[in-house]
């Protein structure tokens, strides 16, 4: 018998289990985990590093990194943010650094960092974690017509408690037994992936990276090759739009721009079979048609230097001789002697290049979802489920999902310290 039982051993959960047991020592608590490590997503993300938060401390600036749960998230970010969130770990040992592009991370650059605070902290507030635990039955107690706590079966023993905090993240077997108790679920689709392109433009290149501004186009607007003789009318209105960097990748496409594409997209591009169209402007900073004036005057100028060799714009060298062979200008051809047609083409492959996204790829580890309780069936002053009494989320089981940064993160942390507090305060003393 336990006060608290929490359903999954990550971040939100570890996050709630201190905080509960500061606020109230009296209180007795298990945390549940089905694998045989817990923390498993602090450990891989940000490639080991763990990126623990990001440094905008603006509630309103940081829900704009949030594709769905946004405004659900904006009252609990006033209560506990980024900032609570560093102070949390830096008061326990663990010195935080603000990258330049303001994420945040230990400065031990180790997740294990993060992992052995949370761990040392457990132990010594006397929390529980029974690990190898997979969950297979969530039950309510009732006295009467009354919720009066939880029986918790897992593949070892049967738990009883009277608050349940679930932050089991993406769990479908979880997702089952909720919506067996009253709960809508979001049908999950994936949020952060890469766009797999196999293209001659970006084959051979991996590694490259450039700042770009990226679109995702309706399906009808493909075209293989583009003619300056084309006059379509036809609408291409973006669907996302997204700048930032775009790394090139042996599959396609990744990077900060692609991955916000991939966040805001989410349901669209699942819908799409992750087929479709986008369009790539790798010189932000210039407009198509200044792109072209700009060429005209190379020309003009340059007249006997080979186009190859002379990179006049400030994009990585391997991807501007790819971005001229697919013009059609030859190795040797010099700015004098290209044609009106090729000066066009160039133009187009370096402000507006089509490819054609023929799947997706898992981001490294960073597996994140769009999908999962519905988010009005919570109430985000406590994080308890407005259906069953008793019964509270944090983090990803949540249908609340962000771009990259540290955003995904500071929601479990939220969540988790604001579904503490709501549970101490009901728990009294």
């Amino acid at each position: 018998m336990f006060d608290v039982i929490i359903i999954g051993g990550g971040a939100s959960g570890f996050y709630a289990a201190i905080h509960i047991a500061e606020t109230n020592p009296n209180i007795k608590i298990a945390i549940l985990e089905r694998g045989k490590d817990v923390l498993k997503k602090v450990s891989i993300s940000g490639g080991g590093r763990c990126n623990v938060t990001n440094g905008e401390t603006d509630p309103m600036e940081l829900t704009k990194n949030y594709p769905r749960g946004a405004k659900e998230l904006l009252g609990p970010f006033y209560s506990h943010g980024p900032e609570q969130t560093m102070q949390f770990f830096e008061s326990r040992g663990v010195p935080l650094k603000i990258e330049d592009d303001g994420r945040v991370f230990p400065e031990s650059n180790s997740s294990q960092s993060i992992i052995d605070c949370f761990l040392k902290e457990t132990d010594r507030l006397g929390i529980q974690v029974y690990r190898q635990s997979s969950v297979k039955a969530i039950e309510p107690i009732q006295e009467g017509e009354a919720n009066v706590g939880w029986q918790v079966t897992t593949v070892k023993a049967k738990y009883s408690c009277k608050k349940l905090l679930v932050t089991a993240g993406s769990n479908p077997k979880i997702w089952e037994m909720l919506e067996g108790l009253g709960h809508s679920i979001v049908a999950p689709v994936p949020s952060l992936f890469t766009f797999n392109i196999d293209d001659d433009r970006i084959s051979g290149i991996p590694g490259v990276s450039t700042p770009a501004h990226v679109e995702v186009l309706p399906k009808h607007s493909y075209k293989p090759e583009i003619s300056v003789k084309l006059k379509s009318k036809r609408n291409e209105k973006p669907l996302f739009s997204a700048e930032g960097p775009v790394l090139i990748t042996h599959w396609g496409l990744s990077g900060p721009a692609i991955l916000r594409l991939s966040a805001w997209g989410a349901l669209q591009l699942h819908e799409s079979k992750y087929r479709f169209p986008i369009k790539v402007n790798w010189l932000p900073e210039y407009h198509k048609s200044s792109v072209l004036s700009f060429l005209q005057d190379v020309k003009e100028v340059e007249g006997k230097k080979t186009v190859l060799r002379s990179k006049v714009f400030d994009i990585p060298k391997r991807l501007w001789t790819n971005l001229v062979k697919a013009s059609d200008i030859a190795n040797d051809e010099k700015w004098a002697e290209v044609t009106k047609e090729k000066l066009q083409q160039l133009s187009d492959q370096l402000s507006n290049s089509r490819f054609m996204v023929e799947g997706k790829s898992t981001f490294k580890d960073e597996f994140v979802t769009a999908g999962g309780v519905e988010l009005k069936e919570i109430n985000f002053k406590t994080y308890e489920s407005r259906i069953c009494d008793g019964l509270y989320f944090a983090g990803e089981i949540m249908n609340v999902d962000a771009i990259t940064g540290g955003f995904n993160f500071q929601n479990a942390w939220t969540g988790g310290y604001l579904a503490a507090m709501g549970i101490t305060e009901a728990l009294g003393n």
